[in-house]
């Protein structure tokens, strides 16, 4: 009798029902909208096409602005908004460092050699 009882339980540890007959399946979560930037994420991408130009001197213009419109539109359906600036940047880099070489970073005067 248990093992009736226990037939289609998932017994990972989740709760959840796989399958099971006679028991209604939950509806798949829709896909999240598309979120319109904000003027604040539309500055941001401007400034993250600037410093990008700066780090890949070797990229083509366009090439920064594309990985850049790239990285923000994977996030346009994100439901937080707060870190969409960070991590689009981080995807940018990432994408621009495999295919260009970044530019040295500059030595800082006064620091003492150690």
């Amino acid at each position: 009798m248990a093992s009736e009882a226990l037939q289609g339980v998932d017994r990972s540890g989740t709760g959840r029902v796989r399958d099971a007959p006679g028991v209604p399946q939950p509806a798949p979560e829709p896909a999240p909208a598309e979120v319109e930037p904000t003027a604040e994420e539309l500055a941001s991408v401007r400034d993250t096409v600037l410093r990008l130009r700066t780090a890949y001197p070797s990229a083509e213009p366009a090439a920064v602005e594309a990985a850049v419109t790239a990285a923000y539109d994977s996030f346009r359906g994100a439901r937080v908004r707060n870190y969409v600036a960070i991590l689009a940047e981080r995807r940018s880099r990432k994408a621009l460092s495999a295919a260009f070489r970044p530019a040295p970073a500059p030595e800082h005067e006064g620091e003492a050699e150690g």
